[in-house]
């Protein structure tokens, strides 16, 4: 599987194209915003965009959805039903962080723990991290050692706790329970900022090292 890092909004966001390279089937993980930006490198890739991914239903991680998806007749796919009252509410958002009129959508199926998804051959296991959100997902290609993380994890930090029905004790358990375990060597892309490896934060991250456990 092959991938493509594409930041979009003024948060900087970490939109993500993923590709099978036998079939150039793909997936968008995130579209916050920006989709010229986003069509631009599906494009580029020669690839055929076959669905949309959502980690969450924070503004930065879902504005462009509905156009995206509408745009090229593709699912929307996830995320957890716990997140709907952030996607119902993308007018409130839109205002709460200056952000243009946004178009609403409802997915064509909300995920959970245990779910897989085929990307081409490609497979991803769905996994339940909440905490940052109450439905957050992350995406997680075993093949490749890939982990979609979305804002649970950054180098060097966590997501924030601080936002409706956030959770710091959750978000650590989800951390330590859920992805650590897949194993040090794990790359993970996050929501913002750059990659690093589930082994690198587990001996150097201030919030979920294993020092501080």
């Amino acid at each position: 599987m092959k991938f493509r890092i594409i930041p979009v909004t003024p948060f900087q966001q970490n939109c993500t194209l993923i590709w099978c390279e036998q079939t150039l089937e793909a997936a968008v993980i995130d579209p916050g915003g920006d989709i010229e930006r986003i069509q631009a490198v599906i494009e580029e890739e020669g690839v055929k965009l076959t669905q949309v991914l959502l980690t969450h239903g924070h503004l930065d991680h879902v504005g462009g959805t509905a156009p995206l998806a509408r745009e090229a007749g593709v699912p929307i796919l996830g995320p957890h039903k716990e997140d709907a009252f952030w996607i119902d509410g993308l007018d409130q958002q839109s205002a709460m962080f200056g952000f243009g009129k946004v178009e609403g959508f409802t997915p064509d199926r909300w995920l959970d723990e245990g779910d897989t998804l085929t990307v081409g051959k490609e497979q991803l296991e769905v996994l339940f991290c909440p905490g940052h959100t109450p439905g957050h997902l992350v995406f997680f290609h075993r093949n490749s050692q890939l982990a979609q993380v979305g804002d649970v994890l950054f180098q060097g930090s966590i997501g924030r706790t601080d936002f409706p029905r956030g959770d710091h004790a959750t978000l650590i358990r989800s951390i330590r329970e859920k992805l650590f375990p897949l194993g040090d060597e794990v790359r993970f892309i996050p929501g913002h900022g750059p990659m690093s490896t589930f082994g690198e934060e587990r001996r150097t991250n201030p919030f979920v090292a294993d020092h501080r456990g």
